[in-house]
């Protein structure tokens, strides 16, 4: 789980390098894409046989998934990796606090508020404020994709309804990646560092996540999952050399407490992005 956490915040991080030259579109639209491929020929899901009610919820699922990672990627071109995957952490807090019936999440919901509101600093902060909206757009995304991609497992076998999704999420998001990379999708370069963070963001981690799910809780898994917002402050730090200042740094922390304590007795199913 740890190396998943891992994977997945370094293949944010990767990312973002392509912005310069494939704008978060383009960068988006790779990753997709290239993850498409992976999982179809992984898993190799039947077209035929599937009722409307099943092509709905899996269309709703690929348009989820890449409003998620799409607004995610354009909150990083704008506001550091570690803060853009904090903000978006509150969409899956939310969904395992709203299934849980003890007062004593109203401490995590504080916890997270009060790790909000420091990294806004109350309005004076110099992050950007559209980041901060996208990426908080990136975490309703990331909410709904939890209580979609539940629905998809209970009603489709494997890992078929995610390999459908991504490719149905390959077909929605080509129209803006194809028009915000332009001709950078015609560089080896670019498309050598997409296919690694397909490979980093989705392959690694899908992989490790489900070996991690037959052998933890899946109250452990919530709370190792919580620190992915440390892990993206890490590797922004390392790959992108994004400093974070002490008021982050607090910020952060106060959210990884709340989501850890909000995981503890809930179920909180792995990131698509």
């Amino acid at each position: 789980m740890l190396l998943a956490v891992s994977s997945v915040q370094l293949g944010g991080a990767f990312a973002k390098t392509l912005f310069d030259e494939a704008g978060p579109g383009g960068t988006a639209f790779l990753r997709v894409v290239f993850a498409a491929l992976i999982l179809g020929a992984l898993w190799r899901p039947a077209l035929a046989g599937r009722s409307r009610a099943e092509w709905r919820l899996i269309a709703a699922y690929g348009f989820v998934l890449v409003a998620m990672n799409l607004s995610f990627y354009e909150a990083l071109d704008r506001i550091p990796l570690g803060i853009a995957v904090t903000v978006e952490f509150v969409g899956p807090l939310g969904v395992a606090i709203a299934g849980s019936r003890r007062r004593l999440d109203l401490l995590w919901v504080a916890l997270a508020a009060g790790g909000i509101l420091l990294l806004s600093d109350f309005g004076s902060a110099d992050l950007d404020g559209l980041g901060v909206a996208l990426a908080l757009l990136a975490g309703c995304f990331w909410a709904a994709y939890i209580l979609l991609a539940a629905q998809v497992g209970r009603r489709i076998p494997g890992n078929e309804g995610l390999a459908l999704g991504m490719a149905i999420g390959a077909v929605l998001v080509a129209p803006v990646g194809l028009a915000d990379a332009g001709s950078g999708l015609l560089s080896a370069e670019v498309i050598a560092v997409g296919l690694a963070v397909a490979i980093l963001s989705s392959a690694i981690p899908y992989t490790l996540e489900l070996e991690a799910l037959r052998r933890l809780p899946e109250s452990v898994f919530g709370v190792l999952m919580s620190l992915e917002p440390a892990a993206a402050a890490t590797a922004g730090f390392i790959v992108l050399g994004e400093d974070l200042t002490g008021q982050e740094i607090v910020a952060i922390g106060l959210v990884v407490a709340a989501s850890a304590g909000a995981a503890r007795n809930a179920t909180v199913p792995p990131r698509d992005a």
